[in-house]
């Protein structure tokens, strides 16, 4: 744990090598993470934390502030806590966050991975109106069924990722986390929301990125990364074969595997085939 005058930010550390930073989605901790440390390939220093308002990382958000900035200042005080150059990897709304430490060249970043942003503001500048919509449509509607008093709203953002039944088919710990935390889930759409993502300010991004989506993910995901990979110069770029947007855990040999070569093409662009 970080003690930060800002309020605390979680922060565990295990293993040895290459620092990579892993950050984890709305309604997670860097728990979430387990899978693919269990399957990972190579040696690593993996560092997990878990966003604002999630585990144990203090809200710094309200209703009237939820600039991702917020997020990202957060994210920095766990990589200036490792000490050292990292390769920052991000999933769904921990994937946003990364990109705009990326974009506000703060610590010191090897490589960045970005698996699923809900990247929606992006989508409109390049007009592709129809996925535009199909995320305001999700978000309104679980917007509206949270504030008229349906306590598992949340299950209409889970399923628009993960197809339907994805929620019910969670371990009833899991659900009741998410219950517990839609409140910040709300605070993380509206942080999105309110990032304008330009195609010239993505350009910006000098860092070597990998971006990742899942095969079977909504389109209106799906699409939403691919322009961020379009717009970020020489992004790299991966479907993961039969996944949906929760592949850190159902396919998290074939990330690990993906986000080991991309850290080693980082370092030692001719040793990333030794992370096979």
């Amino acid at each position: 744990m970080i003690e930060d005058l800002r309020g605390r930010v979680d922060y565990d550390e295990t293993g040895a090598g290459s620092t990579v930073v892993l950050v984890p989605g709305s309604c997670s901790t860097g728990a979430a993470w387990r899978p693919m440390l269990a399957h990972w390939p190579c040696g690593f220093r993996c560092v997990t934390t878990s966003l604002l308002g999630y585990g144990g990382t203090a809200e710094r958000r309200t209703a009237g502030d939820t600039d991702i900035s917020h997020e990202a200042e957060a994210i920095e005080t766990v990589i200036r806590r490792a000490a050292c150059p990292v390769h920052l990897v991000g999933h769904s709304f921990g994937g946003l966050t990364a990109l705009v430490v990326a974009l506000r060249r703060r610590v010191p970043l090897l490589s960045l991975t970005i698996a699923e942003a809900p990247a929606a503001e992006i989508l409109r500048p390049m007009g592709e109106y129809r996925h535009y919509l199909a995320f305001r449509n999700m978000t309104d509607s679980y917007f509206q069924a949270h504030y008229g008093g349906d306590k598992t709203a949340i299950e209409q953002m889970i399923d628009f990722y993960g197809g339907a039944g994805t929620f019910a088919g969670w371990p009833q710990r899991v659900r009741d986390y998410a219950v517990e935390t839609t409140p910040v889930n709300l605070l993380d759409w509206a942080s999105g929301y309110d990032f304008e993502l330009k195609p010239a300010l993505i350009a910006s991004v000098k860092t070597p990125t990998l971006v990742l989506w899942g095969e079977a993910s909504h389109p209106a995901v799906k699409r939403a990364n691919e322009l961020l990979a379009h717009c970020i110069p020489n992004a790299a770029i991966a479907e993961i074969a039969g996944a949906a947007h929760f592949m850190i855990a159902t396919h998290a040999r074939e990330i690990s595997v993906l986000i080991a070569q991309h850290v080693a093409r980082s370092e030692h662009p001719s040793a990333a085939e030794l992370c096979q």
